[in-house]
């Protein structure tokens, strides 16, 4: 049994709260919120905005004032011991002469876990971790990946009818889903660090692959549009079949071509930086793993797929898929239409992926089911 009080729980529930004011503003820094109590009482409260600005601790800190001392923080990640864009949060901490702190859990980069922690007790002040731990970890799938993995979470976007069918034989599918639907699309877009798409998308659909500002609905009154970051656009071409003259690139986010060749017959925008990454051993495919791995390197922690079948089941089979988002539309396409994914045939029902199905809802009139793999 937790010996964390029903107090604590509430505060850090707070914290924990706070923390998701950030869920679209803060990559690919972790959301991070944090609460200051003193005899019973929010003296001060903060979170995380932005990469570069002040961390949750820091706010909450400048809100308390005096009152910070001898209080109780309780703050969703352990507090950091080092310097980066902004000075560590613990020596904030230290400074203040808080008495307690309480995280919800240790940093998860190996690097430094515990550090935070360690330079608080060392300055004689009681600290504990654990409480909601679960609930914290969850705000930052893609930091925790990233940190404890060396490589991005990665979501996979699909849309189907109720016969797993994304389109008509003759290659028609907008739309199959609703109105609703892909404003949550632009939602899962707009907290990415990334968006993976193959040539053929940009090419047939003459997709942007962008978040568009006013397809966000109800964040529209929650954020300023110069708050919503745009994720990097990754776009795997590898026969360089991509132009200029494509819709993508007339909107001035960074563009990633993901290539075999540099391919230097046209003149690209400045945002647009082509990277060679090298086929897969025993095909004629870029290597997906490698990409990941670049991809990590460039600090990019949180990737959604928005791709065909094809690539999208590229992906899956070698199980570089870490959550599958799928939206279910009321429609019956039948048999001639267009699969769900492009993936090589499985042969027993004991090599099936099996996933954990995580959430089940109605988002218009279409059902949206978030699953994880089984690991």
């Amino acid at each position: 049994m937790s010996h964390f009080s029903l107090k604590d729980h509430q505060f850090m529930q707070r914290a924990i709260s706070l923390a998701k004011r950030g869920h679209f503003t803060t990559s690919p820094n972790p959301r991070v919120g944090c609460v200051i109590v003193l005899k019973g009482e929010v003296v001060g409260e903060g979170f995380h905005q932005k990469a570069g600005q002040g961390h949750a601790e820091v706010y909450a800190l400048k809100q308390a004032g005096s009152k910070a001392k001898g209080a109780t923080a309780y703050v969703t990640l352990e507090p950091c011991s080092h310097f980066g864009l902004t000075p560590p949060c613990a020596e904030a901490l230290i400074k203040a002469q808080v008495s307690h702190v309480i995280a919800a859990m240790v940093d998860p980069d190996p690097r430094v876990s515990g550090r935070g922690l360690e330079l608080l007790t060392e300055a004689g002040i009681t600290t504990e971790f654990g409480l909601l731990e679960q609930d914290a970890r969850a705000l930052n799938p893609g930091f925790i990946h990233l940190m404890t993995t060396q490589l991005p979470y990665v979501r996979c976007k699909l849309a189907a009818s109720l016969d797993g069918k994304t389109a008509m034989a003759s290659g028609e599918s907008q739309w199959i889903t609703s109105n609703e639907a892909r404003t949550d699309v632009q939602r899962l877009r707009a907290q990415s660090c990334g968006i993976i798409c193959g040539a053929d998308s940009i090419i047939f659909d003459n997709a942007k692959m962008n978040v568009r500002w006013h397809a966000l609905g109800e964040l529209k009154q929650r954020y300023a549009q110069a708050d919503i970051r745009q994720p990097v656009r990754i776009i795997i071409d590898g026969k360089n079949r991509l132009t200029p003259d494509l819709a993508v690139f007339k909107t001035s986010s960074k563009i990633i071509l993901i290539r075999q060749t540099i391919e230097n017959s046209h003149t690209w925008p400045h945002f647009v930086e082509q990277v060679i990454i090298s086929k897969a051993v025993d095909s004629e495919y870029i290597d997906l793993s490698l990409l990941l791995a670049y991809l990590a390197q460039q600090g990019l922690n949180d990737i959604l797929i928005e791709s065909g079948a094809k690539l999208a089941g590229a992906f899956i089979s070698a199980n570089l898929v870490d959550e599958l988002v799928l939206y279910q539309a009321p429609k019956l396409i039948g048999s001639e239409g267009k699969s769900l994914l492009n993936m090589p045939a499985i042969l027993q029902l004991s090599a099936a992926k099996n996933l954990d199905i995580n959430d089940i809802r109605m988002v218009g009139k279409d059902i949206r089911i978030t699953a994880k793999f089984s690991r």
